[in-house]
């Protein structure tokens, strides 16, 4: 692992968490899968060496417990959803270079060696822990198969997992309040030996990994908390018959946790994509035992199993940590979590239904807001960016320069790309690289729209059709420079749409696959004869919107009146009935605060004096936890501001950074330093409000 700018010379792996084989597939799961595919192009058209690994998550209680209901072995109730992952992920362009599950032999024999390896290391011991036991099932309840209430935030909460709270890991035993899943009845705790992981004596090193760690700034900042409250061992079996046997105990009831064979799997596919293209290709162990780059891509619902979990177990079997892990926010649907069982969620086999590209959902799911950002789904927000931005600018720009070459030209003008478009791809072309290199997946998808909108504006401003008859030389330009930039936006557009960019590519006349491109192609000449162009996207029209809304608004009442019914029935069991809730992406997630009742007049709102700033200086305040004391600069003068961001922030990298400040704020002190206003930001995250465009400091909010 280094941390260079992408590309090095070192060979790359992506992964995205693997899906739970014990449902169908939902925008929310896509979304991860998408984003991940998207990076993974994107780094191949810096030059990259890069492949792109997944895999089924077959074991753990999900999967059992979904098996039982059904009266059918888990092997086999996991290999059917297995089987319709490997289907739907080409539907939406997933290219996938290797997809495997995690009851493969490779998988088994890699998951047993690195246990054996921590065994060695002296970093797993025997202890007893307290397990709850459902006295009329005469069974013992690993994870799932109890629910209860969370011990930090009081949430409902599943045996493993605070779901629908705070999201931590769960040891066996802390649960209060247990309830067993397969009776409904209270269940007991009972002590029983498990082998467990010494996460705590990886403290030290966690912190250290997490300060080089690249990504998204919550999956760096999030464990940090976990660190500092003290680091609680790890469980790593459980009392079941479906999973990998412990190494050694193979005669026994009892199979290692679901998340110590998971994360393997990211290993055990990299090493059977190398098994079938040759090491001299692929060499998996240059990447997992050398120095290669490994990326995450994941939900924000597992952060800690990546980032506290996973590097520790890396580290102390001896194999490489990952060099980034970037963390998506959920998908909503009227500001309330996606959930698999009350069929509250948008299916991926139904969007295809609809008739719709899967490429424009990429493009929506990947340019909508931050990664890291939760993002609430609506048909009209989904035609608002189909018809503005795809339709609008790039489907545009794309026809009507390819359209005016052919009818005048029969191809591309026998002219040179000017200094001015030359240098504005240049710009485009890193700005992909600086997207790369930040996790910005938001600004690779967009990178194509932004020079496409840059072509509109110069093809209208220069007007060819009018030069045709008068100035045929500078009509030919100009026209030249469009059809370079038509193909440049073609390879940007490649990682995020690239169905499209190939129907993009083909029309254009160009040999070979888009995908097969890297940035300094969107440079090279066009090729000199093409055919007559055709639209690439069609405007989604109002009608067949609110005819979308209406389904969604019936399934989202549908779904609550199924959701009081199991409320009012079995009020503890039914946050296990989530089939599709996995070790990637989407998880049920808190309602959004509600809006205030009480509204304010336009007056005083313009009471409130809110100006654009940006962050100077940054730095933690001593004694507080959270508190960071900022100099923001408001072009009058430098404030000095007090925020709640230290844990949620990398503070060294502020400095810079466009932020909106509440200017006429009382003044106050906290831990003996004045406050001088408020910075304004977003969610739990305190996502940094900032402004889109280039607004002066000190300009006030209208």
């Amino acid at each position: 692992m280094s941390h260079e700018n992408f590309p090095t010379d070192r060979p790359a792996v992506v992964t995205c968490g693997l899906p739970y084989a014990n449902g169908d597939l939902h925008i929310g799961h896509l979304r991860g899968y998408i984003g991940a595919d998207t990076f993974n192009r994107a780094l191949r058209t810096l030059g990259q060496q890069s492949v792109y690994v997944c895999g089924s998550d077959m074991h753990g209680t999900p999967v059992a417990v979904n098996a039982d209901k059904e009266g059918v072995d888990p092997e086999e109730f996991a290999l059917r959803w297995h089987e319709q992952y490997t289907e739907t992920f080409p539907k939406f362009s997933v290219d996938f270079d290797n997809y495997g599950h995690t009851h493969e032999e490779t998988n088994v024999e890699l998951t047993q060696s690195i246990v054996r390896a921590l065994e060695d290391g002296g970093y797993v011991y025997e202890d007893e822990v307290l397990v709850a036991y459902d006295p009329q099932a005469d069974d013992h309840l690993p994870d799932r198969y109890v629910v209860g209430t969370c011990p930090y935030c009081g949430e409902k909460a599943r045996g493993d997992e605070c779901d629908e709270g705070c999201q931590r890991h769960l040891e066996p035993g802390e649960i209060e309040n247990p309830t067993s899943v397969r009776t409904g009845n209270p269940a007991e705790y009972r002590e029983r030996t498990h082998k467990f992981f010494h996460v705590s004596e990886f403290a030290d090193y966690l912190t250290d990994f997490l300060d080089g760690l690249e990504g998204t700034s919550n999956a760096r900042n999030q464990p940090r908390q976990w660190i500092e409250e003290g680091l609680q061992d790890w469980c790593l079996t459980r009392d079941m018959d479906w999973g990998i046997d412990y190494p050694g105990a193979e005669d026994e009831d009892i199979v290692l946790y679901v998340w110590v064979d998971a994360p393997i799997e990211y290993i055990a596919s990299t090493k059977q994509y190398s098994e079938r293209v040759g090491n001299e290709e692929y060499d998996w162990e240059e990447v997992w035992r050398d120095d290669g780059e490994i990326v995450h891509v994941i939900g924000r619902d597992i952060i800690q199993h990546h980032t506290i979990f996973w590097p520790a177990m890396l580290e102390g079997a001896g194999y490489n940590t990952p060099r980034g892990i970037a963390a998506t926010g959920f998908i909503t649907i009227d500001g309330k979590g996606l959930s698999t069982s009350r069929n509250r969620a948008i299916w991926a086999r139904e969007y295809l239904e609809e008739g719709f590209h899967p490429d424009l959902l990429r493009y929506y799911l990947t340019t909508t807001g931050g990664l890291q950002q939760d993002v609430d789904f609506t048909w009209t927000a989904f035609q608002e960016k189909v018809n503005g931005e795809l339709v609008g600018t790039i489907g545009n720009f794309w026809y009507r320069s390819l359209l005016f070459a052919y009818r005048n030209y029969e191809g591309t003008p026998d002219a040179e790309v000017s200094d001015e478009v030359r240098t504005r791809i240049e710009d485009a072309l890193e700005e992909t690289r600086t997207a790369v290199n930040d996790y910005s997946i938001r600004d690779v998808g967009l990178s194509a729209t932004r020079l496409a909108q840059f072509g509109n504006e110069y093809i209208q401003r220069n007007e060819p059709w009018k030069l045709t008859d008068d100035e045929p030389e500078r009509a030919a330009q100009v026209i030249r420079d469009c059809v370079q930039i038509a193909k440049a936006v073609g390879v940007l557009l490649q990682p995020v749409a690239p169905g499209k960019a190939q129907a993009l590519w083909d029309q254009l006349g160009e040999d070979g696959s888009v995908a097969d491109t890297v940035l300094e192609t969107a440079l090279e000449a066009p090729p000199r004869a093409f055919e007559e162009p055709g639209e690439l996207f069609e405007k989604i029209e109002d009608d067949r919107v609110e005819e979308l809304e209406a389904k969604l608004e019936a399934k989202i009442e549908a779904a609550a009146d199924r959701a009081e019914a199991e409320s009012d029935s079995e009020p503890m069991t039914e946050t296990t009935d989530d089939t599709t809730e996995d070790a990637s992406t989407e998880t049920e997630t808190s309602d959004l605060e509600p809006l205030l009742e009480d509204r304010i007049g336009f007056e005083e709102f313009q009471e409130l004096d809110i100006r654009v700033g940006q962050i100077e200086v940054a730095e933690g305040i001593e004694g507080a936890d959270d508190l960071a004391r900022l100099e923001v600069d408001i072009g009058f003068e430098t404030r000095q501001v007090v925020a709640g961001i230290k844990r949620l922030h990398d503070l060294e990298s502020l400095p810079g950074t466009k932020c909106i400040l509440l200017a006429n704020m009382e003044p106050a002190e906290l831990f003996g330093v004045e406050s001088n206003g408020m910075v304004l930001a977003a969610g739990e995250e305190a996502d940094l409000l900032t402004t889109h465009g280039d607004a002066e400091l000190g300009e006030k909010i209208r």
